[in-house]
């Protein structure tokens, strides 16, 4: 089974960041106690350790392997300076040395965006004198954007503190104390983040308390995994399942396994979850919260019934239940059977009258009443099935837009006169299958269904969740419609089963329209080369908005508005260690864009306030919040329509207003983003969220837009014709596909 993270960096600019150190054989020992002591002080830290050695044996660095999921080998010169300053894979390179410790949080080396930080140290052969050099043997963090050639020029010739001229940005102190300050027993300052001891410096007298903060990192490997794995609060995922595999194996614990299996959960592995959670918790009634995590592995595996079993067990724990009943709710109704589903919400509000997810689900699964006049479903032969995500309540505002205008491309009439609607992430079974096979044809989509973690299954892996065997007997003509490839940068997935379902569907589809290229290329890498020619472009319908709804106007006067949007699900894909840069860089183009604009936030999700709570707290900036998600699709479309302007990181808070005629700025922390400003030939439409200069590029590019506005907005017109003639000759194929309906005798 294959999990391998989709790595699109060249996309999404994401940052990639590595810690390296230069050790021989003699200096093994530190290397490894390095090791222990940033694990164990930085449990939530996981990057790449390249290892630079002179020629070590193939098994020297086995002890180092065992310590650290992630340790990369490079050949190096006897000293390694200068390759450090060459690791062309990264952005960002925090160079250590063997005879370091970490003590504390080492984030803000992390966070550091520029030129090349070093703490210069006193001169040890005269210290009074009070001049401070970088050390060749000091820590620094090197931007791969501050090393050129004459950088490395000057590294060949002169000393490192002369090469870091003009590139020297200066570290706090406590990043690279020296021991040998802690003379007379001096105990360590409480401050101090990384200890650097001298080659020679072991078991001096007069440096007790500096040997006792080393020495406590000298641990064999079964101490340190479990001392890694006992420490409180949030751990890295690949640390930890490296440190409790063995731990696991030699002495099993439930608590360690749950821990695992979580983690397993979370990263979408789910069998692995059940493998190690499954032998050792049973049907014990002890273990709630086991419960709770394996149900869910299960249900994400569409194993119901099991999974039904541990939720109800898990459910009988108070302080569990209101949030446990809301899944069982959830699985009741995946699997079609409503009043189940009410009756699980309904005992989850009497656990919690308090419970948001529980008086959902006890609203949606309220018995709808009978339709009537507009509202008739008409015959089942002159309808089409939509199988989409169908948002409600608060849930996603582009999710709420998007079905409705892919039932637009195919006529005015959106209702159930002419649609059928299937919910994609309810079990497609049999009862399902008659009833589309009983419609003239099926559209599946607009939107990122290709995503693995949304609703996840076991039946396709992807947001539709049907089995290979039910698609495989739909018999009328089934469309897939402006889907997108909607993995994140680094985001694992179950890649084989997914590109299994993904090759029958394909096969058993008449039309296969992706809604960016970039999809387009994603998806025919996962398929055989007879089947690649049929994946299509199809633009997502949101940015024809105007071709499509009838009587659409283009405003004659627009309001003085630039609406700002962020999105803070999977929040460590997007983001990766920038958040902080992210939002200071947000506040500085903000506060320049309220000189031509009023600034508003328009929030798709009530997660995406957090930006504006964040901001208010972190920046003293505080902005108006136009609540989309509790909008009607007209007035969604109305809010972008009379904007001047939209800065957005959701995909759909660019598309839509994109298709309601209003100028974009993409916030970049997904592909499909820069996807779509590359199918439209506007690139420099998008900031990536990475960007050191994000701030002074983001206000550039907005208000430029906003300086020549009419010429913006007819841009965007010319752009989205491009847009129209594809879905125009896609539509049309698609109706000849589908046959012409009949009129309607009512």
């Amino acid at each position: 089974m294959t999990h391998a993270p989709d790595d699109r960096r060249a996309v999404t600019g994401k940052r990639r960041v590595a810690f390296a150190c230069h050790t021989d054989e003699e200096r093994l020992p530190g290397l490894l106690t390095l090791l222990r002591s940033l694990a164990l002080t930085n449990p939530e830290v996981c990057e790449d350790f390249v290892v630079l050695h002179p020629g070590l044996p193939d098994a020297a660095l086995d002890a180092a392997r065992r310590l650290h999921p992630r340790v990369v080998e490079r050949r190096a010169g006897a000293r390694g300076r200068a390759e450090v300053f060459s690791l062309p894979d990264y952005d960002t390179v925090i160079a250590l040395d063997p005879g370091m410790v970490v003590l504390g949080d080492i984030g803000p080396l992390l966070r550091l965006r520029h030129g090349v930080g070093a703490v210069p140290q006193p001169l040890p052969d005269n210290p009074a004198k009070g001049r401070r050099v970088v050390l060749d043997d000091g820590l620094l963090v090197i931007q791969r954007d501050a090393v050129d050639d004459g950088l490395r020029a000057r590294l060949r010739a002169d000393g490192l503190d002369d090469a870091l001229e003009g590139v020297l940005e200066r570290i706090d102190g406590r990043y690279d104390f020296l021991a040998s300050r802690l003379f007379d027993d001096t105990p360590v300052p409480e401050t101090v983040v990384v200890l650097r001891f001298a080659d020679d410096a072991r078991d001096r007298p007069g440096f007790a308390p500096a040997e006792a903060a080393r020495s406590r990192f000298e641990l064999d490997d079964d101490a340190f995994r479990a001392a890694y794995c006992a420490l409180p609060g949030a751990k890295h995922p690949d640390l930890l399942l490296h440190c409790a595999g063995p731990l696991l194996r030699d002495r099993p614990s439930v608590d360690l396994a749950r821990a695992v299996a979580e983690v397993h959960r979370q990263q979408g592995r789910y069998e692995e979850a059940v493998d190690v959670l499954a032998p050792l918790v049973g049907t014990a009634v002890d273990r709630p919260r086991c419960h709770q995590t394996l149900g869910m592995a299960l249900m994400a595996l569409s194993r119901y019934d099991e999974a039904e079993t541990h939720l109800l067990l898990a459910a009988a724990a108070p302080d569990l239940a209101a949030r446990v009943f809301a899944q069982l709710a959830r699985l009741a109704w995946l699997r079609g059977a409503d009043d189940a589903a009410r009756a699980y919400a309904r005992q989850g509000l009497d656990a919690d009258p308090a419970d948001g997810t529980c008086r959902a689900w006890y609203e949606r699964t309220r018995p709808a009443p009978p339709a009537g006049g507009g509202g008739a479903e008409g015959p089942a032969g002159q309808q089409l099935a939509h199988v989409a995500l169908f948002a409600d309540g608060d849930e996603n505002a582009g999710d709420k837009v998007l079905p409705e205008a892919v039932r637009m491309c195919f006529g005015p009439d959106t209702g159930p006169r002419r649609w059928h609607p299937v919910h994609v992430h309810r079990l497609f079974d049999e009862a399902a299958l008659e009833r589309v096979n009983a419609r003239r044809g099926v559209v599946v989509g607009g939107g990122g269904l290709f995503l693995p973690d949304t609703a996840p299954n076991g039946n396709s892996t992807w947001q539709w969740n049907v089995p290979d065997a039910i698609l495989s007997r739909i018999t009328v003509p089934l469309a897939v419609f402006a889907v997108g490839y909607n993995v994140f940068d680094g985001q694992t997935y179950r890649r084989r089963r997914f590109a299994e379902s993904l090759r029958v569907l394909v096969e058993h589809s008449a039309f296969f329209g992706l809604r960016n290229r970039g999809s387009v290329e994603r998806v025919r890498e996962l398929l055989p080369e007879e089947l690649r020619d049929r994946v299509l472009y199809q633009p997502c319908p949101t940015t024809v908005a105007r071709r499509l709804i009838p009587g659409w106007r283009d405003p004659e006067r627009r309001d003085d508005t630039v609406l700002v949007n962020c999105a803070y699900d999977r929040a460590g894909l997007r983001f990766g260690h920038d958040y902080g840069h992210f939002l200071a860089q947000m506040a500085v183009a903000l506060r320049a864009l309220r000189g031509h604009a009023d600034v508003r936030y328009a929030a798709h999700m009530p997660t995406d306030e957090r930006f504006v709570h964040d901001l208010r707290r972190e920046h003293g900036l505080t902005l108006p919040v136009e609540p989309l998600y509790a909008r009607t699709n007209d007035e969604i479309r109305d809010v972008f329509r009379r904007a001047k302007l939209v800065i957005g990181m959701r995909g759909h808070a660019g598309m839509i207003p994109f298709g309601c005629g209003t100028p974009i700025v993409s916030l970049v922390s997904h592909p499909k983003l820069a996807y779509f400003l590359a199918d439209i030939g506007r690139p420099e439409w998008g900031v990536a969220v990475h960007d050191r200069e994000l701030a002074a590029r983001l206000t550039e590019r907005a208000v430029s837009l906003l300086a020549d506005h009419p010429a913006a907005v007819a841009d965007v017109h010319d752009r989205q014709r491009e847009l129209w003639a594809v879905t125009e000759a896609n539509v049309a194929v698609l109706q000849e596909l589908f046959g012409r309906e009949e009129p309607d005798p009512r």
